[in-house]
């Protein structure tokens, strides 16, 4: 065996030595961010897709050697359950190594949580829940938002719909505030556009039975059945529909643009049914092309789903403004605040003074051959294809 003179070896630890003193010199700050969102339950297709997209704009950001920090993403479950959600919320306030927060499909969720992100002075930015309270009903400097709220999306449905030549609706919403959101705005808009409202009805969001409440609308024979909340609830509605022989179109809310809503109804039942988002697809988003390459590239083995393009830009927003001021939850606030022309994938992001983003686009789909098409790329919109009644 060959021993190493004493020399060698001195010339090797002094190597080595100076290898390690470079990567110490060359070794970032770490810095802690955290996402929250429904990663299981019936919405979690959603929740996920989230996730992912979050985490590709940490992957990317930590890929750049030009960034100043190394991130690392904290996620956690809300289970779309407000007491899961305020304890998480609690959890990840409560820590200060946490600097910005990415947070929440769910209204009924962030609703909850607000309280505890100002108390904590913790800098977030909501990516899917559309309750306008969740902005508008305080004023914490802390709460942002880069999608746009049930408001616009309601106006543009009412608008849209009555324009189809719809005359009457049966109003099915969930009783949670996002539920109740919609049914407010709906029917708010859709009276001034002219259409008439047969029934409302407000039911828990784990119901499972509709006779009663479909029974009753089948009697009203009316043209549409609008559904206010999730997917889980959409399907069982939709489902039951059938079952009773209830020929209405379907009308759904931001909440079942899901590919997860067309799993569980079932291409011949989810044909033709129609949904809002805020936002224009993916594919027609400004950074649309390069946020679809990077997702793919990563390798994730779920969708982005609707809401993934904010998720990704909300988070690129926070690590642009630590970028800037550096890991310090107030000046965060304060850089958030002051966000005018923000360019993102999602477009542009100019938050008011309650941190909403007043640049909101609403995009109309319908289900079309099993998937969610855009409208004005459907045979829905060529007259080729019809909805209920028409």
């Amino acid at each position: 065996m060959k021993f190493l003179s004493k020399s060698a070896v001195s010339a090797i630890a002094f190597s080595m030595a100076l290898t390690a003193g470079a990567h110490f010199a060359d070794a970032k700050d770490k810095v802690k961010v955290a996402f929250i969102g429904p990663l299981t339950g019936g919405v979690s297709a959603v929740g996920v897709g989230g996730r992912n997209s979050a985490e590709l704009a940490v992957q990317l950001r930590n890929a750049d050697p030009n960034a100043k920090y190394e991130y690392e993403l904290v996620a956690m479950d809300s289970e779309c359950k407000p007491n899961v959600g305020v304890q998480v919320a609690t959890k990840i306030a409560a820590d200060r190594s946490i600097i910005g927060l990415v947070g929440h499909y769910c209204s009924a969720v962030a609703m909850g949580a607000v309280d505890i992100y100002h108390k904590f002075n913790l800098p977030m930015s909501v990516w899917g829940a559309v309750l306008p309270d969740v902005t508008y009903g305080n004023d914490y400097k802390e709460i942002h938002r880069v999608n746009g709220t049930m408001i616009n999306q309601n106006d543009v449905a009412a608008k849209f719909m009555t324009e189809q030549g719809y005359k009457t609706w049966v109003i099915i919403h969930d009783t949670t505030d996002y539920g109740k959101g919609h049914d407010k705005y709906f029917s708010e808009y859709l009276t001034q556009n002219g259409g008439e409202i047969l029934a409302d009805f407000g039911v828990p969001a784990d119901q499972q039975d509709f006779t009663a409440e479909l029974t009753k609308a089948k009697q009203l024979n009316p043209d549409v059945i609008y559904f206010g909340g999730l997917t889980p609830l959409g399907v069982r509605i939709r489902a039951q529909m059938e079952k009773l022989g209830i020929t209405a179109q379907f009308q759904g809310v931001s909440g079942i643009k899901s590919d997860s809503f067309i799993d569980g109804a079932g291409a011949d039942l989810s044909e033709g049914v129609v949904s809002f988002l805020e936002g224009a697809p993916v594919d027609k988003l400004p950074g649309g092309q390069y946020f679809t390459e990077k997702y793919k590239a990563a390798g994730f083995a779920e969708s982005e789903e609707a809401y993934g393009p904010f998720a990704f830009a909300a988070m690129n927003l926070i690590l642009d403004g630590i970028e800037e001021v550096g890991p310090n939850r107030k000046k965060l606030t304060k850089y958030l605040g002051d966000i005018h022309g923000y360019e993102s994938i999602v477009g542009e992001i100019s938050f008011d003074d309650h941190g909403q983003n007043t640049v909101a686009a609403i995009t109309k789909y319908v289900v079309q051959d099993g998937k969610w098409v855009v409208w004005e790329d459907s045979e829905y919109a060529t007259g080729k294809r019809k909805l209920a009644g028409k």
